[in-house]
């Protein structure tokens, strides 16, 4: 692993961080019990536990133990669909031991939605169609507490209007885009279980709520640079129960601690995970575009010497770093949610991604190099990326940096594997993983080489750049039957029969001139 991963061509500083943030799984920020179940805090203090509860809205940032311990990431799915979530379908955030006791907190959008969309990624990391059957009535049942009365989507629009508990520790009122985004992504990722499960019914709605929420979001929240929030108060009647926390506002009909018309680094947060399960666009791609330029030009300071950090300082001096919320471009509210002036690398990572899945590499690869600049080894620990204690898990969100610009995509069910580099370098190599194995491969004049290191891969189709013309496959230098099609410049190489590539398999396919 540690091979595969060194001798990949990507910028040194991608794999830097990605394996830097990976020693946060054997910190004491994580933990396992004695039935071998995974769980973790969301951060260590120095003498204990920051946060229990593998809290959903922030561990839903991290994709390590997606693609490198799918086992975790089950063993999170069960605990945030398990006893976690109550009769009514709320995931509470945090789950508390011993599990099936008690539950703790109460349910937060962006942390239900992420879940939905990480309950996807697992399925189609794995193709493991039976435990996605298994798992369906509670995805199903999640998704739609969005539309109990008084709730976020109570009158079934695709837009979440009402009061949302998020990862800012606050509830956000009215329309926006953290969590709207989130929604529109948890409906892409049960529409497609839900088809995959037979209920025909349930992707009909649920595409008919994406299509509608995401029109209205790029019509109503987009103000021509960036996604904004529509401020709505609600009296407390309102509000269903268990929607508010006691950090929140206690003025329900004229909120504080909102983010209004700033330009907030996590807008794009549901396309974030969107890209990475491959569910496509959520809301308009040249929104997309100019909301991440803006957030390059609005967010992303080159000097925190001039900027007032009122709470945690996390960055300073000559540092350079992307805050979280910035209103160059809008007047403040008078008192805005709490951390907006702050930086956390989990928030930059996961928008420096973003940046690399649409078309800013250059720029992305800027983002992440900051981050570590500030965790050099002198500055701070290279191993301790800080928020809510030390080693945090949003930081995981930094092994996405790699999955994006690998261009490795890969989707077991249909066992389609995509391979498309996201940087134009010679000779270009890279690990890849998926839910049941991982190796490394190669992309070069001569074709396409995939190899398998541990773990076997299901494998019916695959995707790469070519020209076309001869075309040849051979699986450990034994020639397989095969159909190819060019378009576009993508190769794309459909075997007679689904293979079935075990450890040490080398796959090498050729399509050229």
């Amino acid at each position: 692993f540690a091979a595969t991963l060194r001798e990949s061509t990507l910028p040194g500083v991608v794999k830097e961080a990605a394996s830097a943030n990976l020693s946060t799984l054997r910190s004491t920020t994580c933990f396992r019990t004695g039935d071998g179940e995974f769980h973790g805090f969301e951060g260590s203090n120095d003498n204990r536990g920051c946060c229990h509860g593998n809290c959903t809205h922030v561990w839903n940032y991290e994709t390590s133990t997606a693609f490198l311990f799918p086992s975790l990431a089950h063993s999170l799915r069960k605990a945030a669909f398990g006893y976690s979530m109550d009769d009514a379908g709320a995931m509470h955030f945090r789950q508390s031991l011993p599990d099936g006791k008690d539950r703790s907190g109460f349910a937060a959008a962006d942390g239900q939605m992420g879940q939905i969309m990480h309950a996807y990624l697992d399925w189609s990391l794995s193709g493991d169609e039976a435990a996605m059957r298994a798992l369906w009535p509670r995805v199903k049942k999640g998704l739609e507490f969005a539309w109990v009365p008084g709730g976020w989507d109570a009158n079934r629009d695709g837009v979440l209007e009402g009061v949302q508990h998020n990862t800012y520790d606050v509830e956000f009122y009215g329309p926006n885009p953290l969590c709207g985004i989130y929604y529109l992504g948890a409906l892409r990722a049960a529409e497609e279980m839900a088809r995959a499960a037979g209920d025909a019914g349930s992707a009909a709605e649920y595409r008919r709520l994406f299509e509608t929420g995401s029109k209205w979001i790029d019509a109503n929240l987009f103000n021509g640079e960036y996604y904004i929030q529509k401020i709505r108060g609600f009296a407390k009647d309102q509000i269903a129960p268990s929607l508010r926390s006691s950090m929140g506002s206690d003025d329900t009909e004229n909120p504080q601690y909102q983010v209004g018309e700033g330009c907030l680094v996590d807008q794009l947060l549901g396309q974030y995970l969107a890209d990475i399960a491959g569910l496509g666009y959520l809301v308009d791609r040249d929104h997309i575009q100019k909301a991440l330029a803006s957030l390059y030009r609005y967010n992303y300071k080159r000097s925190m010497a001039d900027h007032d950090t009122v709470q945690r300082t996390f960055a300073l001096n000559d540092e350079s770093a992307m805050v979280i919320c910035d209103y160059g471009k809008a007047q403040r509210p008078k008192i805005p949610f709490p951390y907006f002036a702050e930086v956390m690398t989990g928030f930059e990572y996961s928008t420096a991604v973003l940046m690399l899945y649409h078309g800013m590499a250059k720029e992305g690869v800027e983002c992440i190099n900051n981050i570590r600049a500030r965790y050099d080894g002198e500055k701070r620990n290279p191993w301790d990326e800080a928020e809510c204690g030390h080693h945090y898990a949003r930081a995981m969100a930094a092994w996405s940096g790699v999955v994006a610009l690998s261009g490795f995509q890969y989707d077991g069910r249909s066992a389609a594997v995509e391979a498309m580099p996201r940087l134009n370098v010679p000779n270009f190599r890279c690990f890849w993983s998926t839910g049941t194995a991982w190796g490394g491969f190669s992309v070069a004049a001569s074709g396409l080489r995939v190899q398998v290191l541990k773990g076997k891969l299901s494998c019916r189709s695959v995707a790469f750049r070519a020209r076309g013309g001869r075309s040849t496959a051979t699986l450990s230098g034994k020639a397989i039957g095969h159909q190819a099609t060019v378009r576009n410049g993508v190769g794309r190489i459909e075997f007679n029969e689904t293979l079935m590539i075990g450890e040490g398999g080398d796959l090498r396919l050729d399509l050229r001139v």
